[in-house]
């Protein structure tokens, strides 16, 4: 679909949609946007001018089907796959490719750390994906030196870089914003730095005793993201792994330069958004949400759950989806999914269908509370379908019909009962919903109130 549209582009300095929207040019990505959130080309248009939505959607993957992630759209939800040094290879991935977008995955991020050709896995990922794609590169760079931090220089951050980048990456998350003053900073925290990525970073500052190597090389890692319309994903190395050590110092600190740094690729129509917490109780959701739009001028947010309490391993994928539902309500754009696994272990396909649903509950519960024009519509067509006992509409609408479908025909399996007008939680004779009552029978009722008030003065 995007060969056509792509091929106009290639050669020029900056193919950004921000480029683009910025000239007042509506790309063909912005009205295929446009059209999936039955929202105006032009407002698509502005919201990526003015850096309140990206569209992740690099030249060199043609088969995207471009989306939104801002707050004028609606909330997205991310899954993240990728090989182990302990498990996987290409088919499995591909697989987990495919399951996350069936359950729901707006777009996807390629965790890869190991366990076989990583250029070979994200090339295939690229190509069989329909939704952007996402990178952490600093896992490759680790992978291609050992593990050796010692031996890292940030020529070997910017090759990497720009090899996802000419693979077709849609969006990569760059952990610049963590400095060598924010280090000392973590010292009263019960799990200290949680991020993988920003672990890796603070390692190699405290070797080197040198500063952030993309933090300093930030403009050249712009140069390459412009050529391809790659979208940064600004990582948060120094966000909360406890609900302890939420809306910290050291957290607070890196945002403020996750914002000076979201500006300076603005500069250059470079699209951005932000990533945040992580673990944070409810009482904090909203603050966090409110000080990230400060900082970082409105850029989409893009938050991992958060968690809102520590004390549910194995059932995480619940713990964070209260607070996704709590950000998305008010404003964060984007959900990363947690499944049960979380804390404990690499998930299996149970665990991203579970961890999936969850999250496409918390988006579409924030979409309700956002009151986005027809967001409730498919809450509304499925209640009018549980009222008239519509067994197949209800598991057509549901978020999950094959569990819907499980579940009910777990105690009542038989066709007949597809038609029935109960179900195994009331039985035949006690289903309120078998109470119909219709205009007539009001009406009725209506007068014969209206007598009673006038015959007791």
């Amino acid at each position: 679909m995007r060969k056509e549209w792509v091929a106009k582009r290639l050669g020029h300095e900056n193919v950004s949609q921000m480029h683009y929207a910025r000239q007042g040019v509506t790309t063909e990505e912005m009205q295929y946007v446009a059209q999936r959130e039955k929202l105006p080309a032009e407002l698509i248009r502005t919201e990526v001018a003015r850096g309140r939505m990206i569209i992740p959607a690099n030249v060199n993957h043609l088969s995207l089907k471009p989306m939104g992630i801002g707050i004028a759209s609606k909330c997205k939800v991310n899954a993240n796959i990728g090989a182990s040094p302990n498990s996987s290879n290409i088919q499995e991935e591909l697989d987990k490719l495919d399951l996350a977008i069936q359950y729901g995955a707006d777009t996807v991020m390629d965790l890869s750390t190991g366990g076989g050709d990583l250029d070979q896995i994200r090339t295939a990922i690229i190509q069989a994906s329909s939704v952007p794609i996402g990178t952490v590169p600093i896992y490759q760079v680790m992978a291609d030196v050992h593990g050796s931090i010692e031996t890292l220089t940030p020529d070997d951050f910017l090759h990497v870089i720009e090899k996802h980048a000419q693979q077709g990456v849609d969006y990569m998350t760059i952990h610049a914003g963590i400095l060598m003053e924010h280090l000392p900073l973590v010292r009263s925290r019960i799990t200290g730095i949680v991020s993988r990525g920003g672990g890796i970073i603070a390692r190699w500052m405290l070797y080197h005793h040198k500063q952030n190597p993309l933090y300093t090389h930030f403009q050249d890692i712009i140069e390459i993201f412009k050529k391809y319309d790659v979208a940064f994903s600004l990582g948060d190395s120094l966000r909360p792994g406890c609900t302890h050590d939420a809306s910290d110092a050291a957290q607070l600190a890196e945002l403020k330069t996750l914002g000076q740094l979201t500006r300076q690729a603005w500069e250059h129509d470079v699209q951005v958004m932000v990533e945040g917490p992580g673990h944070v109780p409810m009482d904090q959701i909203e603050f966090n949400v409110r000080k990230q739009m400060e900082e970082c001028s409105e850029a989409p947010f893009y938050v991992l759950g958060p968690l809102v309490t520590d004390i549910a391993p194995g059932y995480d994928h619940i713990t964070s989806a209260i607070g996704a539902a709590i950000a998305g309500w008010y404003g964060t754009a984007m959900l990363c999914y947690v499944t049960p696994k979380e804390h404990l272990g690499l998930p299996n396909a149970e665990d991203v269908r579970n961890g999936l649903i969850a999250y496409k509950i918390a988006a579409h519960a924030a979409d309700v509370a956002r009151q986005r024009p027809g967001a409730r519509d498919r809450d509304d067509q499925l209640s009018q379908a549980r009222y008239n006992f519509d067994w197949e509409r209800q598991f057509e609408l549901s978020l999950d019909p094959d569990r819907a479908r499980e579940y009910h025909d777990e105690t009542l399996p038989a066709d007949i009962y597809k038609t029935a007008e109960f179900c195994s939680m009331c039985g035949p004779k006690f289903c309120p919903m078998q109470t119909k009552v219709d205009a007539e029978a009001l009406t009725e009722l209506e007068q014969f109130l209206a007598r009673e008030s006038i015959a007791q003065g």
